[in-house]
């Protein structure tokens, strides 16, 4: 199973293809889109349309996992990664990959086994179940990478029970 591993954001959107070969995790790409930050928000947003298509019909995944993310305090930043997640969303459907959507609570549980693990220490996870050199970077990439693996998690167990 291909997995498509989306951290929305209209500055950076983090992503990361991770495939399972029967239970070994290989990540087949990961990086990130930008958009500039003086480019118009309309302007900004078809970039990243037109670069998660792109992913989409050179990896074809068979499913897509994109964090959830909720926003207490700035609404400016909500509004802005909603409209992000609402982009690579239109992207995932109309090339037809079924969506699961994790919380970061859920994602830091599936990894390490604690909904409130630091950052720190998800991404250490990442690093040994991917076998990585590094620690992937921006955060937004391991973040991408972290729900890829949250969602093959939930899928073996779902597959066991």
């Amino acid at each position: 199973m291909r997995v498509l591993g989306i951290d929305p954001g209209i500055a950076i959107t983090g992503y990361g293809l991770i495939e399972d070969r029967g239970g070994d995790l290989e990540a087949l790409a990961y990086g990130d889109i930008r958009t500039p930050a003086g480019d118009p928000l309309p302007v900004r947003l078809r970039e990243l349309y037109e670069a998660l298509r792109s992913l989409i019909q050179r990896y074809r995944p068979d499913v897509a996992a994109i964090e959830r993310v909720f926003f207490g305090r700035n609404v400016t930043t909500a509004f802005a990664v909603g409209q992000a997640r609402g982009v690579a969303l239109l992207a995932l459907a109309q090339a037809e990959i079924p969506v699961y959507e994790y919380t970061p609570a859920d994602v830091k549980q599936a990894l390490v086994g604690y909904g409130h693990a630091p950052k720190a220490q998800i991404q250490a996870m990442i690093r040994m179940l991917l076998r990585l050199p590094q620690i992937p970077r921006p955060d937004d990439v391991a973040d991408a990478l972290a729900v890829a693996i949250c969602h093959l998690n939930h899928a073996r167990l779902s597959a066991i029970l």
